[in-house]
């Protein structure tokens, strides 16, 4: 019988996506529809599957799975610091404020709902309204092409804190709640376990990508062997599960890996733990019982109030920085909770504080959430003035070299400033193109002037050594691109050749000459296409993740280009139709001017 209910559960987890496909049913996350058919699927319907052992089994690994994939969409570089020069809020500080809100007003909402009498556990309460659906949001920002601009960038920050802050309350509390023989500092030894891992495995996982076949998978025999040794850490020093599998997945995303690599662990998650989880979830719910109790039943709108107003403050905090529609569908959009809702109420069960039918209140609430939300964020959402992110480029030495090449570069698509520590230089060229004067270049300077907050620095001045140092305070700072000019080849200086090993791409006009002229010999036809002034040949990289294992044949805009290489991990890759697009992705193809610019909008968009 326990392989029967396995298979209902399957062929269930199977039909709910091609349904919704079917009927077109686009605003209603995947999870949500899971939960609703594991309710009709149970003893609230037709109690066609019972809850059995294997079930529970794989349902706990469900959970374990959605975790861990959770803690790998944490974007981390969103906490650094932004490079748009806006005298506006920033994400980082809006999502900091906001979320601050949010945890006052869950905690208001708590003591209201004790004040009725229906629950009498406030501080769990708060940790349950202050829960945001991390994977909802993301999703629904995704298709809107969100994530790359300020409001996406916000809205995943508090999404982020809405499952990160939560997920360490519920943990400690858990160890407060139900005391163990073990000290509750003992907790700090999981993400000592987790640094461990981190600084192990950092160096070896590159060289697994060397090494690893389709017999091997040693990308996810090593994502597993993090779930299973940070869980297994987390029940030894009396923390819950999910802690562990979420630290796991944090540490899966700081080793940086391979887009493929992502998408089979989505692929594994996604395409069978994770639905036995959700459709299991609510085969629990007991709505018979539910129902006939009329305390649960008065507890549902209470809790859905609850959800509601602990999200309430952000509306005013989102109108300091985007328009008001937006602002109201932000809130709406962060209204939506589940993702950690399902295992919050089924900690709050083994502690004892959370009965069956409560649980099933708030797992009912928040599927509302889940499905009212998103329809709600989509219908108020309108797009914002700025879509699309320039790469700034900085030039350190403003002079006939630099000048034209920032006046000529692709105007749009670049934030250009140049620096000069020259009076005269300045008073020339700064009524040509943007430059900034400093009376001296030092490091301290540099960073104050924020010289090196740019996506691309390039140090133009012909003296080599001054651009030796200029790049060793530019590597210093961490800066993605650093492009130097290095005429003056000594023999006995290693200059040149530690640039080159630190990643520094060093360019000299001699070399460049030659090979100009070298090219007019011999393939007078590309330096042309160089030199068109309606056709060129140009670099773009794959953001967004639309593109993401795309057939080259099938790209909307292949008609318009000639694709010439792709460039990936650092080798040449010669296309073919049916070679499909990855993440990173540069591909360098021929194509009209007049076309680039929206090409580019579309394949450099983050997302």
């Amino acid at each position: 019988m326990e392989s029967v209910s396995l298979v209902i559960v399957l062929l269930a987890a199977l039909m709910i996506p091609l349904l919704m496909a079917r009927l077109h049913i686009t605003n209603v996350p995947t999870a949500v529809a899971e939960i609703i058919t594991g309710i009709l699927l149970g003893p609230s319907l037709l109690n066609v599957v019972p809850t059995n052992a294997a079930l529970n089994q794989l349902s706990s690994l469900g959970l374990i799975v959605l975790i861990f994939l959770s803690g790998m969409e944490i974007d981390f570089s969103l906490f650094g610091r932004q490079k748009d020069g806006s005298q506006q809020p920033g994400p980082v500080s809006i999502a900091l404020l906001a979320y601050a809100s949010v945890i006052g007003m869950a905690l208001v909402a708590s003591l209201l709902l004790q004040a009725t009498g229906l629950f009498s556990h406030p501080v769990f309460a708060t940790i349950v309204f202050a829960t945001v659906a991390l994977g909802v949001v993301i999703a629904a920002l995704k298709e809107k092409e969100l994530l790359s601009k300020p409001f996406g960038q916000t809205m995943l920050l508090i999404a982020a804190l809405g499952e990160v802050v939560p997920l360490l309350a519920l943990t400690i509390y858990s160890a407060v709640v139900h005391p163990t023989d073990k000290s509750i500092w003992l907790l700090l030894l999981i993400f000592v376990a987790a640094i461990v891992l981190l600084l192990r495995f950092r160096r070896p996982y590159q060289w697994f990508a060397q090494i690893d076949k389709s017999t091997t998978q040693l990308d996810i025999r090593l994502a597993f062997f993090l779930i299973v040794t940070l869980v297994t850490v987390a029940a030894q020093v009396g923390a819950e599960s999910i802690l562990g599998a979420f630290l796991a997945g944090i540490v899966m995303k700081l080793l940086h890996p391979r887009e493929e690599t992502r998408d089979k662990l989505t692929s594994i998650g996604y395409g069978f733990f994770i639905p036995i989880f959700f459709v299991m979830t609510g085969v629990k719910i007991n709505l018979r019982t539910l129902l006939a109790d009329p305390a649960s039943l008065g507890l549902i709108p209470l809790l859905l109030l609850g959800f509601l107003l602990a999200k309430v403050l952000l509306w005013p905090i989102l109108r300091r920085r985007f328009q008001p529609r937006n602002a109201i569908a932000g809130t709406f959009l962060i209204s939506t909770t589940i993702t950690l809702v399902v295992p919050a109420v089924t900690v709050g069960r083994n502690l004892g504080i959370v009965t069956s039918q409560q649980a099933g209140a708030f797992t009912l609430a928040a599927v509302i959430t889940c499905l009212g939300a998103p329809i709600l964020f989509n219908t108020f959402y309108v797009q914002e003035k700025e879509d699309y992110q320039k790469t700034v480029v900085h030039f350190i030495g403003t002079n006939i070299l630099t000048v034209p090449i920032a006046q000529q570069l692709t105007k749009g698509f670049y934030d250009i400033t140049l620096y000069t520590d020259d009076a005269t230089r300045y008073k020339t060229y700064n009524s040509e193109t943007n430059v900034r004067f400093l009376d001296e270049f030092t490091a301290a300077k540099l960073q104050a002037a924020d010289a090196f907050q740019a996506d691309i620095v390039v140090l133009g001045y012909f003296d080599h050594d001054k651009n030796y140092q200029l790049a060793q305070w530019a590597i210093a700072a961490k800066v993605p691109r650093i492009i130097a000019r290095f005429e003056n080849k000594d023999i006995q200086s290693s200059e040149y050749d530690e640039l080159t090993a630190q990643g520094v791409e060093i360019f000299n006009t001699l070399e460049a000459n030659i090979s100009l002229l070298r090219a007019l010999i011999e393939s007078p036809a590309t330096v042309r296409i160089l030199s068109d002034t309606t056709a060129g040949i140009y670099e773009i990289v794959v953001r967004n993740r639309r593109f993401t294992g795309m057939q080259l044949k099938n790209l909307p805009f292949i008609d318009e280009i000639t694709v010439s290489q792709i460039y990936r991990d650092h080798e040449f890759i010669a296309p073919h139709g049916d070679t499909q697009i990855q993440l990173g992705d540069h591909i360098i193809f021929t194509g009209d001017k007049e076309a680039v610019g929206d090409i580019r909008r579309q394949v450099e968009l983050l997302n």
